[in-house]
């Protein structure tokens, strides 16, 4: 972005597909008539070709340009606005077929009985004997302490004092936290 000679480098750390960017709203605050927008790609600047059209046409009528740097799309000239919206239309497309590629696979690991997500730490037995220690008037602290979590060959941790009473509430039991 320096070698093409900005003045000014706005950085967002969120996702082009969220419509709160500070960043973004700052740069285009920033810019005045004449100056020019430079991107290094199009999906850094929107993921949505309605707002990638929609952010370019209100930099046009503001009388600022845009260049893509990727994509070498300028749209200061008619066929630079041609190439930007084929492309737009492009970058759109292809984020739909990851969408719907990801989408597929994660109903076909469902299908075959995976699931994503961290795997859980208490099986149902583990619960059932943190139950009965609670019932039995046992502190969560000391039942932490009498429950391992097996890691590896032969080996285990115990929980902490923090799971077990969520997995506790989760299981329905009442427990009171110590404050």
């Amino acid at each position: 972005m320096t070698a093409f000679g900005c003045r000014r480098i706005f950085t967002d750390s969120t996702s082009g597909r969220n419509a709160q960017r500070p960043e973004l709203e700052a740069c285009h605050a920033f810019l005045a008539v004449g100056d020019t927008l430079v991107v290094p790609s199009l999906d850094r600047y929107g993921r949505s070709l309605a707002d990638l059209i929609t952010m370019v046409a209100d930099l046009r009528r503001r009388e600022i340009g845009f260049t893509s740097l990727q994509e070498r799309i300028d749209t200061t000239t008619p066929g630079g606005r041609l190439i930007f919206h084929v492309f737009a239309a492009l970058a759109e497309f292809i984020r739909e077929l990851i969408v719907i590629g990801t989408n597929e696979g994660l109903a076909a690991a469902r299908a075959r009985g995976r699931h994503g997500g961290r795997p859980k730490v208490f099986d149902d037995d583990m619960i059932a004997y943190a139950r009965t220690l609670r019932e039995r008037g046992v502190a969560v602290p000391d039942i932490a302490r009498k429950l391992v979590i097996p890691t590896g060959k032969n080996k285990g941790r115990h929980p902490s004092v923090a799971s077990v009473y969520r997995v506790l509430a989760d299981a329905g039991d009442v427990v009171p936290t110590a404050r």
